[in-house]
């Protein structure tokens, strides 16, 4: 059911509303995004000008793109997306572990899809909105934390890192911070390194603790 419910969601729900004519906002959109699978489709029409209108082998070369599409996508929640749900529920479970609050989790592997397995768990516990920031290691050792964005919103986080911390780098980092081999805060507060796990710890305690969450 949570597959299905997915596939639905994150592709046929989108090409059936193009479709229809549904817009996905009712706001004016700040800029126009022209590269979905509708529009890809829709490049594939004959030109007005061409000399031959082939709209059968156009319509070959779409069946293909939206085919190689769909297989990607099943693929992927099969294969990359499910399996994570059990990093992600083992991480969520021993939450307090890491935090008394709860409100830090720590996942032992980098890369996995997280976000939507941690909404689904938290309102299964009854906690929606609890989790403010993950840490966890990158490809190259160092450690991230990541605020916890909140659920339908885009790039809005539920608590970023402090202001004062975005933008800056390395050893001037580390000296507003008082934390050891900082690597980086990004400019919008949503995400931080550190070369150590419990520097990136320490990075999202401290920002508990200044906003008194």
């Amino acid at each position: 059911k949570q597959w299905y419910q997915r596939r639905v969601r994150d592709f046929m729900e989108e090409i059936d509303a193009v479709d229809n004519g549904i817009n996905a906002t009712e706001e004016k959109p700040k800029y126009h995004v022209t590269t979905t699978i509708g529009g890809r489709v829709r490049a594939l029409n004959p030109a007005w000008n061409d000399a031959i209108q082939d709209f059968d082998g156009q319509f070959e070369k779409a069946t293909e793109l939206v085919g190689s599409e769909l297989v990607n996508r099943v693929d992927g929640m099969v294969n990359r997306w499910l399996p994570a749900l059990e990093i992600v529920r083992k991480a969520f479970n021993k939450r307090h572990e890491i935090h008394s609050t709860g409100k830090i989790v720590k996942f032992e592997q980098g890369g996995c899809p997280w976000k939507e397995h941690l909404y689904q768990l938290e309102t299964e516990a009854g906690c929606e909105g609890e989790v403010l920031f993950v840490i966890y290691a990158d490809s190259a050792g160092s450690w991230r934390v990541q605020a916890v964005g909140v659920q339908g919103e885009g790039f809005k986080n539920r608590l970023s890192l402090p202001e004062k911390w975005r933008g800056v780098r390395d050893e001037k980092l580390s000296e507003l911070t008082g934390i050891p081999e900082c690597i980086f805060v990004h400019a919008t507060g949503f995400i931080g390194g550190n070369k150590r796990e419990e520097g990136a710890l320490e990075m999202a305690r401290q920002a508990l603790q200044m906003t008194e969450v």
